[in-house]
């Protein structure tokens, strides 16, 4: 079959190689699937230059989830062969190849509502979404979320489980064509922050629209200046969720800020739920799986991308030129 490797670490243009290499097998407990697809994400550009936080052996082969069909089933499982799956591989086999062996107990119902590319974007980014909005940050109906990076994949999945919420939305994006998507997306209001003054003028902007106020949730995948620039326009008893440093640049929050502001600083590292709390992830599922079928949700796919193609989308992912999800289809 082929497969995209890593041999060694750097730009995904210039590591990422595509190679012929031995089909998998499904051991015990696994499932060997056929790739319909694989949504592209930041951390698959981070894994290239071995800055994520899991550095897996080298050679390895990028791709933390994607959408695909039961061939074959090893010793103990319970899923049919042609069932159609959402997953996640376990690095160093990751997602960007034709054939993948996962354990089944990473595997969930592919959404009928959705298409394959869809269905690929569905989990980690809405799932990163509705533990941080309703599981850390407790977002009420008829509260004012703030989400950075809104045209991106992370930021668009946060957008819609706000107003599947019944929150009101303020997107920040990164030029004009973003702004357009993010409105298309439904935020309520939509914030240029090329168009701005800087931090102080995105502050602003969030101020005046919430009438002095300030966002009583913000979703911050941004770091950097976005998290600056939300302890200044967080509301009296605001939640600060911290997603990730799509920036590059950590913040070092100041205590006494949210201490003298009166707001909450939130971590998520979703990963931890497969360990700590797996039913509450199978529950999120079966959530999103409802909310997709009435179509309160619909992961924005903007590129289906031949498997050809995978090294260029990682980079243009890595360097935030994209919108959405960009999906690799085998």
């Amino acid at each position: 079959m082929k497969a995209w490797r890593v041999h060694e670490n750097g730009e995904p243009r210039d590591v990422m190689r595509l190679e012929e290499v031995p089909d998998p097998e499904p051991g015990p407990g696994r499932l060997l699937l056929r790739v319909r697809a694989a949504n592209v994400n930041f951390p698959d550009a981070l894994l290239c230059r071995g800055h994520y936080q899991v550095r897996p052996p080298l050679p390895f082969t990028p791709g933390v989830e994607l959408c695909g069909e039961v061939v074959a089933a090893g010793e103990g499982t319970a899923t049919a062969a042609g069932t159609r799956v959402i997953a996640q591989p376990d690095l160093p086999h990751g997602a960007l190849a034709e054939l993948v062996a996962v354990d089944e107990a990473r595997c969930a119902p592919a959404p009928k509502a959705l298409d394959d590319a869809e269905a690929a974007a569905l989990h980690i980014g809405y799932q990163t979404g509705w533990f941080g909005l309703h599981r850390r940050a407790r977002l009420q109906a008829g509260e004012t979320l703030l989400v950075h990076a809104a045209a991106g994949g992370v930021g668009s999945a946060a957008v819609q489980l706000g107003r599947a919420a019944g929150a009101k939305v303020i997107g920040v994006v990164g030029g004009p064509g973003k702004a357009a998507v993010a409105k298309e997306l439904g935020c309520d209001t939509v914030i240029d922050r090329r168009a701005v003054d800087g931090v102080k003028g995105l502050a602003e902007a969030v101020k005046e629209a919430t009438g002095g106020r300030g966002a009583d949730v913000v979703y911050d995948p941004v770091g950097g200046d976005a998290y600056t620039a939300s302890t200044k326009c967080v509301a009296f008893e605001g939640r600060i969720v911290v997603v990730g440093f799509a920036s590059g640049t950590i913040p070092a929050p100041g205590l006494n800020h949210a201490l003298v502001k009166n707001y909450a600083i939130l971590g998520l590292h979703w990963g931890l739920y497969n360990t700590h709390a797996p039913a509450a992830v199978r529950a999120c599922h079966d959530e999103l799986t409802a909310l997709a079928e009435r179509g309160a949700v619909k992961p924005l796919v903007s590129e289906r991308v031949p498997m050809e193609g995978a090294a260029d989308a990682v980079q243009r992912v890595a360097d935030g030129t994209t919108t959405g999800r960009v999906v690799i289809q085998p």
